[in-house]
């Protein structure tokens, strides 16, 4: 089994809180605001990370993120989109089993046919009254299930 954690929109900020709820994953896969380099290397500091580019990151630091990015992982197709309105793919057609999204900052786990959505909503700066929250993708022999997880934060 590979356990990739996910987070999106931390919005220049890695939580400690954050940094525990993903120690001891294979993987992060980060959905977009990341708005600071500094971000991706203390999450490299815990796994390999995927990121992509939101609408907030900026600079020549993201130069080397995509928009969109699709990966195989242990049998299962993911695709990794910041924000889920801009997809430019047909998730059905493209054999997608598992889509990525932040953007929203609402954690959110859904299945649509075959394809399961998720977006592990922020964990950055809160903002309204929406909680912090990461989530996790466990990969395991072609099939993949989500569990989201909020943060408990000051």
């Amino acid at each position: 089994m590979t356990l990739i954690g996910l987070i999106s929109d931390t919005h220049g900020l890695v939580r400690p809180e954050a940094r525990v709820a993903l120690t001891g994953v294979d993987r992060i896969i980060h959905a977009g605001d990341i708005c600071n380099e500094e971000v991706l290397e203390e999450l490299e500091r815990i796994a390999p990370v995927l990121a992509v580019r939101g609408n907030n990151d900026r600079g020549t630091w993201t130069e080397i993120l995509q928009e969109t990015e699709t990966v195989d992982i242990d049998g299962v197709r993911i695709h990794v989109v910041h924000d889920l309105a801009q997809m430019e793919i047909d998730p059905r057609a493209e054999r997608v089993d598992v889509v990525i999204s932040g953007h929203s900052h609402r954690p959110l786990m859904k299945m649509e046919g075959t394809v399961l959505y998720v977006n592990p909503g922020s964990a950055g700066p809160r903002r309204f009254k929406l909680p912090i929250s990461v989530a996790y993708l466990e990969v395991d022999e072609g099939r993949a299930k989500a569990r989201l997880k909020t943060l408990e934060v000051d």
